[in-house]
């Protein structure tokens, strides 16, 4: 079993490639590597309760940690209120954890 960081910078709702990136750690989690994604710029933009919010509740469903930049959020105007449950508050030093833990990184 491996540990995947999978870092997810653009908004859903512009690009096709995301759908991509979720499906790829969901591929991952369901062959039982440990998965975090990690939204941060725009791909914290699905972390507020929303149609591709249920993607994200898809991913938690299938074992992929959904974590969302702090900065990022604030950054857009998005409240822990608005968050979809799935989706944890979290600062960017968890990329440095899982970088310093072994984690094979992946950026979209």
């Amino acid at each position: 079993m491996s540990k995947y960081l999978l870092i997810a910078s653009r908004d859903p709702f512009e690009s096709q490639d995301v759908e991509r990136f979720y499906k790829l750690a969901e591929a991952l989690a369901e062959a039982k590597h440990q998965v975090t994604l990690f939204l941060v710029q725009n791909g914290v933009l699905p972390a507020r309760k929303s149609e591709q919010s249920a993607k994200l509740e898809r991913l938690v469903q299938r074992g992929v940690r959904v974590l969302a930049d702090a900065f990022s959020l604030d950054e857009r105007g998005i409240s822990d209120d608005r968050l979809t449950p799935a989706v944890q508050r979290s600062p960017v030093g968890v990329v440095i954890d899982e970088l310093s833990a072994g984690a094979k990184t992946l950026w979209s």
